[in-house]
């Protein structure tokens, strides 16, 4: 069998498992949905046990599958998972979860982050390159449960990430040994020297977040540990499989792109619609408060980006299907309203769509979703392109953003689940006024085991190597030029200018 490597996606509708070759072949899949709870207006928690059970159950059902296609589970070389960068989870002694785990939904840290903010501490934006504390930083969410989680003040240890979670008890590991790569650690928000890929004791300090409670920081691709027997026995693969460190979600999918240099722009369709652009560093035109924008490094050593979003973007698309259509699960309805949509003129009539479902952008938290300026000829076709094109306007207002600050966004790639559709794709052209592309690629899981097979030692030469092992996975599938920009009219809120 051709060197194949156990990956994984642990994102917020989903865990995605798979066996992938270095060449880009699946020879297994599986997907298990999660589960989302609202407990109080505002929160969203979800169970970090849960995305360790899918995960298994993945496992479990890709070893099945190779089994029946005469391929030995025994070979796969590695073991490689990402998952979302805004989102911690407290953990004990022994690395078990004693909190719920919260992600970017959720919005119950507003005021800490309102708090947080006028203190204008210049130590954020510097280090950081986050000048505006936002409710969505696991860095408020770790300030949060200090101070109201009594279960995690008794026996919690360290706060971890989903995917580190689960690769953790892959392993085996306890508190003790827990990590999170260089990336994922940017996805704090705050608490941390983004250049030096270090926590930040001066910033920890003045979240009054302990040390000691953070994750040691590692490279994606260092080997964190072996699959453990108990894992080996409820999956089927063997023990001793090396587990390597994993990587943020966002940060796999710029670099499945190809993204691996500055001035690139990435559409991470997901559940949280993300717009990102590559950097060589901190912009300072970006990195000021109320640009609106967060900033991260990669998943590679010199890899930097902006990215601006909608947090409910990918999830207002499912909301709107399931809720609206009463389509619950029926993927084959989203053509369908495309379909529809493309006969409606652009613009929508006037029709607009606040796609801010768990509240709007920072200052205005208490904005929630809703759709404007409906008449009796307003149907569902007309109100599926208004949430396309509520969404496309936000990134057509952070392009803008982006070139105010001599950063261009000349081009973007697609990716994720939003890709697959054209009309979308066209209104984001338009409305971006940039090349749009999509590309053949995996996604997050083939890149997954490209980083795999360097931890493995398959793929030689470092990270150089690593990129060129990506350069030969991409392939234009899809184009779209911009056309006309679309009048959308001015929406209360709905720019950067608007939120400053």
């Amino acid at each position: 069998m051709t060197n194949a490597y156990l990956c994984f996606d642990a994102g917020t509708q989903s865990v995605k498992v798979a066996v992938c070759t270095a060449e880009g072949e699946t020879l297994a899949r599986s997907v298990h949905p999660t589960t989302l709870s609202c407990p109080h207006p505002g929160w969203v928690e979800m169970d970090a046990d849960e995305y360790l059970t899918l995960a298994l159950a993945g496992m479990r059902d890709c070893a099945e599958q190779m089994e029946r296609k005469g391929l030995d589970p025994a070979g796969v070389r590695a073991i490689m998972g990402d998952g979302i960068i805004c989102g911690i989870v407290g953990v004990d002694d022994s690395g078990r979860a004693v909190t719920p785990y919260i992600n970017y939904l959720d919005s119950r840290t507003g005021a800490d982050a309102e708090a947080l903010a006028s203190r204008r501490l210049e130590i954020w934006g510097r280090e950081t390159g986050n000048p505006d504390p936002l409710c969505l930083f696991p860095a408020l969410h770790a300030r949060w449960l200090l101070a109201n989680s009594e279960p995690f003040r008794r026996r919690g240890r360290k706060f971890v990430h989903n995917a580190p979670y689960i690769l953790m008890h892959l392993a085996g590991l306890s508190a003790e040994r827990a990590f999170l790569d260089w990336g994922a650690m940017s996805g704090w928000g705050l608490g941390y020297d983004v250049t030096q890929k270090r926590w930040s004791d001066e910033q920890l300090a003045l979240l009054g977040i302990d040390a000691a409670l953070m994750p040691r920081i590692v490279k994606p691709w260092d080997i964190v540990g072996t699959l453990s027997e108990e894992s080996a026995a409820r999956t089927g693969f063997r023990t001793g499989i090396p587990v390597c460190a994993g990587a943020g979600d966002t940060m796999q999918s710029l670099l499945g792109c190809g993204v691996f240099e500055p001035g690139h722009a990435v559409d991470v369709a997901g559940t949280c619609s993300m717009f990102c652009i590559s950097t060589g560093g901190i912009v300072p035109g970006l990195s000021r408060r109320g640009s609106g924008l967060i900033f991260n490094s990669g998943t590679l050593s010199d890899s930097y980006f902006y990215w601006g979003f909608v947090r409910t973007g990918g999830l207002a698309l499912r909301w709107f299907r399931d809720g609206v259509c009463g389509r619950s699960g029926d993927d084959g309805c989203y053509a369908e309203l495309s379909e529809g949509a493309a006969r409606v003129p652009a613009g929508s009539g006037g029709v607009r769509f606040l796609p801010w479902l768990t509240g709007g952008p920072a200052g205005h938290e208490e904005v929630r979703g809703c759709f404007l300026n409906m008449t009796l000829d307003t149907d569902r076709f007309v109100l599926w392109r208004a949430v396309l094109e509520g969404i496309a306007a936000e990134y057509g207002d952070i392009a803008e953003t982006c070139r105010a600050a001599g950063t261009p966004v000349d081009r973007i790639i697609v990716t994720e689940g939003g890709s697959r559709d054209a009309l979308w794709n066209q209104i984001k052209a338009d409305t971006t006024r940039a090349e749009t592309v999509t590309l053949e690629t995996g996604g997050a899981l083939t890149t997954n085991a490209l980083v795999a097979a360097l931890a493995a030692g398959d793929i030689l030469g470092g990270e150089d190597g690593l990129k060129a092992a990506l350069r030969r996975t991409l392939r234009v599938t899809g184009h779209w030029t911009p056309g006309p920009r679309p009048d959308l009219g001015k929406i209360p809120f709905a720019n950067r200018e608007d939120r400053a």
